[in-house]
């Protein structure tokens, strides 16, 4: 009798950040991966990667649906389709008071877009095979906005919502579709932040971030992965809906009126 087919699980945004270490603890499980990177040089590292037979890069955005049936088709062609991560985010501000409504609602487009054509792509997939998980990648700004990044978190809060719809609508045919809202996670982009900053400030801003965990620390990308690696996994077959923050107590941590 033949084996259970490789699992397979594609990653939107899966070449740097927290994408990739979604990517890396996947592949240290076992299971094969397909990479969904609209840069080049952010999944150069796929070719050479110890575990490169069971990896496959699909180029270019994950809000295109040609490129999201190519990633489903790489899947396929590498095992069974089962999971899904929508971990592609763009990363640039507009304010309503100085940019116009269109302006901000391409950003909103731009955070929304791939998660929604990511979502369509895996349920039809997963659906004809009996089911799967997809994994939306949030943030704690869907429920308490940082200020200068209202498209940012527009679409976050979307994201969520997008989530329990799909959770509702798609979970009788085996799909579970679940969301991990995060904190503040050290990826390139913030060391390249801090690399920026005069020592000072880089101390600075390392200790507000730390203060605002009650942890006492920012994430690290492993704290995300192991959590999405539960969500994709059989360990978590009755959990759909779910909207989880990861974010070191963030999101339960209330301005203190007698702190000074």
């Amino acid at each position: 009798m033949a084996g259970a087919a490789q699992r397979c699980t594609v990653v939107t945004g899966g070449g740097r950040g927290v994408g990739r270490g979604i990517v890396e603890r996947l592949l240290a499980d076992g299971e094969a991966v397909v990479v969904v990177e609209r840069d080049p040089d952010a999944a150069a590292w796929c070719t050479d990667h110890p575990a490169a037979d069971r990896l496959r890069v699909a180029t270019g955005s994950a809000a295109e649906p040609e490129v999201a049936e190519q990633a489903a088709d790489l899947a396929e062609g590498l095992g069974a389709l089962t999971g899904w991560v929508n971990n592609a985010a763009v990363f640039r501000d507009a304010a309503l008071h100085t940019s116009s409504a269109a302006q901000v609602l391409d950003l909103i487009t731009g955070n929304l877009a791939p998660a929604v054509v990511g979502c369509a792509t895996a349920v039809r997939r997963m659906a004809a095979r009996g089911g799967g998980s997809i994994v939306n990648v949030s943030s704690h700004q869907a429920q308490r906005a940082v200020r200068g990044a209202l498209p940012y978190a527009t679409a976050k809060a979307a994201v969520e919502g997008l989530t329990r719809a799909a959770a509702v609508d798609h979970g009788p045919a085996g799909v579970r579709v679940n969301a991990v809202a995060l904190g503040s996670v050290e990826t390139e982009r913030h060391r390249s932040f801090l690399a920026g900053q005069d020592a000072g400030t880089a101390d600075h801003v390392q200790a507000q971030l730390s203060a605002l965990h009650p942890l006492g620390r920012i994430g690290q990308v492993g704290d995300v992965a192991g959590v999405v690696r539960f969500l994709l996994s059989d360990d978590a077959a009755w959990v759909t809906g779910v909207v989880l923050p990861v974010d070191g107590g963030r999101a339960a941590r209330g301005a203190d009126p007698e702190e000074r």
